[in-house]
């Protein structure tokens, strides 16, 4: 009998404490392996009509954005979106949103609301969003000219990240961390 309670009693431990030390770490903190990887391949049905898919988008910087109408920091950054949008238009950068677990009419709202002028579309089964390993909203990549996911960000944007990022982009800058904390590039 005690040698029995001793052997659950040693599986069991063990496998409580992994548990526990899991609640304790961040998803935010377990780096993405999509960084430095080719970024997997998408068709979105837009808002306006039409598809936009990632092979439209080959030789652009392209920043996608995934977002929903309820989401309170996606409400904070959306007018600090479409101003980085009008600003890098003539640059060969590419903002592309896209909206997930929400309601068609409350996106359409959302989108006229911030006026926001580039493409969206709503990721229905969420299967982007499941390629890309969202975690939640708001939540961005950027991808260089070669179709390569060099930064990922997830939470709340900044105008100075969002150019400081796309610049790196744009000169084929690779990001060694994601965006929080310390920030590290590699070429």
């Amino acid at each position: 009998m005690w040698k029995r309670l001793l052997i659950s009693l040693s599986i069991v431990v063990p496998i409580i404490g992994l548990l526990a030390w899991g609640f304790t770490r961040s998803p935010r903190d377990i780096p993405s392996p999509l960084i430095g990887r080719p970024a997997p391949p998408f068709t979105l049905p837009l808002f306006e009509g039409g598809t936009l898919s990632l092979e439209d988008l080959q030789g652009k910087v392209v920043f996608l954005n995934f977002w929903a109408s309820w989401c309170p920091p996606c409400r904070a950054e959306a007018r600090t979106l479409e101003a980085a949008s009008r600003a890098y238009k003539d640059r060969d950068v590419v903002f592309v949103g896209v909206n997930i677990q929400d309601q068609e009419p409350a996106a359409r709202a959302f989108l006229e609301e911030f006026g926001i002028t580039y493409p969206n579309g709503i990721d229905r089964g969420s299967r982007i969003a499941i390629d890309y390993g969202l975690w939640g909203v708001p939540e961005t990549f950027i991808i260089d000219q070669s179709g390569r996911i060099t930064y990922k960000h997830i939470g709340l944007l900044g105008l100075g990240t969002i150019t400081a990022r796309l610049d790196e982009a744009l000169e084929g800058v690779v990001s060694a961390g994601e965006g929080r904390g310390e920030y590290l590039s590699i070429r």
